[in-house]
Parts: C-alpha cells; sequence; structure tokens
C-alpha cells in the first residue's frame, strides 16, 4: 500500500484568487469559508479571492486564510481517495496547526481562532521588535552559526541543505548579509517579510499565544505529526501545546521533519495548500520519493489519478 505524507504551507504561500476555484467546483468546499468567516467575524472567501494582496499579507488575515484553503485541498484528497495509507503530516511554521489539524488534535474552528490570534500576535511584536529575514543559498549551517555570532542575527528556518534563512533585527541582518558573501555563499536575498520572524524577537508573541493556547482543546494525534522546533514526532496534546508556544521564536528544522518522515516510511509526499513551496524544498532534500501537490481544484483529478 502507498504510505503518503501530508505537507502543509506557512506565510508566505498566500495570494488574491486562491481558493476560488474550489469554492466554485468542488462540493462544500464553501462550506469551509463560511464557518471560518463565522469565526473570524470578517469575509475570509472576500479576502481570499479578490485581496488585495497588502490585506491579505497581513499575519492575522494571512495565516487563517492559507489554513482555511489548506483545510480544503486536504479534505478533498481525504474524500477523494479515503483508503490513503497517511504515515504522518508536517507543516512549516503556521502550516504545522493545519498538519496537526489534518491528524485530528484540534478542531478547524478552533485552529483558526489560533491563527487569527497568533498572525496578530506576531504582527504586534513586529511592530514592537522591528526586524527582517535573509534567505542565504550555497552556505553550510556550521558556517552560518559563525554569522550569527559575529551579526547577532538568528537561524530562522532550515529549509534546505542548500538554504538557510536567518532572522534578526535590521542591522543585525545588514551585518549578516555582508558576512555571508565574504563567506562564499552564492546568494543572500532579503525576504518582503514584516519582521524577524522565529528569533527571539517574537518571544513577546510566542509568551501572549502561551497564554491563549490554555483554553484550547487538545487530543493524541491519529498520526505522527512533526514539530518544527525538533525535527521529531510530537508527543502527547500538553507536549503538542508547549512546543507549538515555542515554535513561534524558534528555528523551523524543515529538514529534519522531512527526513524524519523518510525514516518513518513515507514514500509518497503530498503538499495540500496555496502553491508548491514545500515541493520544492522537499525534491532538495530527497529526491528519491514521490512528490504531489494539490493547490488548485484542477490537481486533485491528477493526483487521484497518480496515486
Amino acid at each position: 500500500m502507498t504510505v503518503c505524507a501530508a505537507m502543509f504551507p506557512g506565510q508566505g504561500a498566500q495570494a488574491p484568487g486562491m481558493g476560488r476555484d474550489w469554492a466554485e467546483q468542488a462540493p462544500g468546499a464553501r462550506s469551509w469559508f463560511d464557518r471560518a468567516s463565522t469565526v473570524l467575524g470578517w469575509d475570509l472567501a472576500r479576502l481570499c479571492f479578490e485581496g488585495p494582496a497588502e490585506a491579505l499579507t497581513r499575519s492575522d488575515r494571512a495565516q487563517p486564510a492559507i489554513f482555511t484553503v489548506s483545510v480544503i485541498c486536504w479534505e478533498a484528497l481525504r474524500q477523494a481517495r479515503p483508503d490513503l495509507n497517511w504515515k504522518a503530516a508536517a507543516g512549516l511554521s503556521s502550516g504545522e496547526w493545519a498538519a496537526l489539524y489534518a491528524a485530528g488534535v484540534l478542531s478547524f474552528e478552533d485552529a483558526v481562532r489560533v491563527l487569527e490570534a497568533r498572525g496578530r500576535f506576531m504582527q504586534e511584536a513586529c511592530e514592537q521588535n522591528p526586524g527582517g529575514m535573509l534567505s542565504v543559498i550555497g552556505l553550510d549551517p556550521s558556517a552560518l552559526e559563525h554569522v550569527c555570532a559575529e551579526s547577532g542575527a538568528e537561524i530562522a528556518n532550515l529549509n534546505s541543505p542548500e538554504q538557510t534563512v536567518l532572522s534578526g533585527t535590521h542591522e543585525a541582518i545588514e551585518a549578516a548579509e555582508r558576512l555571508v558573501g565574504a563567506a562564499g555563499a552564492r546568494r543572500a536575498i532579503r525576504l518582503n517579510v514584516a519582521g524577524a520572524f522565529h528569533s527571539s524577537l517574537m518571544r513577546p508573541a510566542a509568551e501572549r499565544l502561551e497564554a491563549f493556547l490554555a483554553d484550547i482543546p487538545f487530543h493524541t494525534p491519529a498520526f505522527p505529526v512533526f514539530s518544527n522546533v525538533s525535527g521529531q514526532p510530537h508527543g502527547g496534546p500538553e507536549e503538542i501545546r508547549a512546543a507549538m508556544v515555542r515554535q513561534v521564536a524558534g528555528a523551523v528544522r524543515w529538514v529534519d521533519c522531512v527526513r524524519g518522515l523518510r525514516a518513518i516510511g513515507a514514500g509518497v509526499f503530498v503538499e495540500c495548500g496555496p502553491g508548491r513551496v514545500l515541493t520544492g524544498l522537499v525534491k532538495r532534500i530527497d529526491k528519491s520519493v514521490q512528490f504531489h501537490s494539490i493547490s488548485v481544484f484542477p490537481d486533485l483529478k491528477s493526483v487521484v489519478e497518480c496515486l
């Protein structure tokens, strides 16, 4: 039997128009937007379909929006192929909440509430502690640790063996950009983000999220969900709660998550949600696996046929 792992994208995957074709063509898809809008108190479908991009990019808007579209993709695949053997799941940053939903850890409505609050807390932390992020290509993480020690930047995302993202104050990122060039990086790209995500500058957001999560019920996952902060499967409900707080200001160990999924036998990776960023990253980590992506409605038919 095909052994599958589900993947869910995080903030940055959003784009105006996402989810429109699902709402127009997939039975039941519109109801997920309606349920999310009821929780949020504003029209999520309209924002996803029409934008504007500036509004959709706000963390408190982008995170529940990406989550909702990801759930629509996931649920459509599950309905179309209930026989698939889901070995595990993982998500990048805010996408980890979609992975937890897929494994039954928390309800759809609670996840929407969490992601709106998480995004709001992060946005406010960005305004309180300004900073930025730098994507570095072609430099070993051990070399980047020296860069961080000298510049004050922090490792935020270990996306692939070739790509690592740094985070920190604007001054730290400027210093890191100079240092990685001198150290031989092939490329360094400043990211168009609101602040220094997955760094110590996000600790105020993590503290507020910890208080918010105290009233959210968590359940034991139906299958392993790999943690961004450890690169290993989550434990029980209280361990998950604590890890998801740490995740806000901690590094995302995506390479370890993918290798962990392979180690437990996942041979097919299916990305559910807007864009195809994670599929591209997995290809750079392990080319031996089978890759699929469900982003727009026509993808569903092709993926179902391939599987």
